[in-house]
């Protein structure tokens, strides 16, 4: 009986080992989901060659003194947000860069290639726009991406929607089962970016989100040394929380 026991127990052991192996390898085929924005390059405006790869977006009411960097969410189409942008912020230029491997962008995503390319981004955008403001705005996926560049370049402001402590730490309560903060490579950790930022600070909370539980966000608040202004979207879940009375109108007040 206890042979047997022992046994079952080696079975799970090496089943369980299995699966942290499988995990380990296919997690960005997991984490990324850019089959979902898949775009035609002639419908975009705008292109920033990385060297390894050609990215490629859209520019927003162009020629404006001040720009906003606009860095979307996991599987979102950025490009469904230019009309609203247009709407919100006329006095700024709204620049949306389809990332790595995402709309008509070449390449494949990772943290460390997203991003050096939302710090080529900026860069580029501090050309077209000398005397300018800089602002960011980032959700979900990039909200980590836009915490990332705020703690390394000049912005005026910045704006989080449904944001996170770490990537690390929202995976590990979606996989309770699995080693998943030793075993994950991109990580994206705003608490250590935003230590780095001192500027204004704008997060949109969304109550009902499923996908990125709102005490994620709360840490990441909880742990800021300054005072962000928060909207809460009580009712809000992690895919429409742009569909909310008030949300273009908190983003506005807060970017004019």
């Amino acid at each position: 009986m206890a042979k047997a026991v022992l046994g079952l127990l080696a079975v799970a052991g090496l089943l369980y080992l299995g699966i942290c192996v499988l995990m380990y390898v296919q997690q960005r085929g997991l984490m990324y989901f850019p089959q979902f924005t898949r775009g035609d390059a002639a419908d975009t405006d705008f292109e920033l060659d990385r060297g390894d790869a050609v990215l490629r977006g859209w520019i927003v009411n162009p020629h404006q003194t001040d720009a906003v960097l606009y860095f979307g969410g996991n599987a979102e189409r950025i490009e469904d947000n230019r009309d609203d942008l247009a709407a919100w912020l006329p006095a700024r230029s709204s620049y949306l860069l389809a990332y790595r491997g995402y709309g008509a962008s070449d390449g494949n995503p990772g943290e460390s290639a997203l991003l050096a390319d939302a710090l080529a981004l900026y860069d580029e955008v501090r050309r077209r726009h000398p005397h300018g403001r800089i602002a960011l705005i980032g959700r979900s996926l990039g909200s980590g991406i836009a915490s990332h560049v705020a703690a390394h370049r000049d912005v005026e402001r910045l704006v989080l929607v449904t944001p996170f402590d770490s990537l690390a730490a929202v995976a590990q309560g979606h996989y309770r089962w699995l080693p998943v903060r030793l075993l994950l490579r991109d990580r994206y950790d705003s608490v250590a970016s935003l230590s780095r930022y001192d500027g204004p600070l704008l997060i949109l909370r969304a109550g009902n989100d499923a996908v990125i539980p709102p005490r994620h966000t709360d840490r990441l608040i909880a742990s800021w040394r300054g005072t962000p202004t928060v909207v809460d979207f009580s009712q809000a879940g992690h895919n429409d929380i742009h569909l909310q009375p008030g949300y273009g109108e908190a983003l506005a007040r807060f970017l004019r």
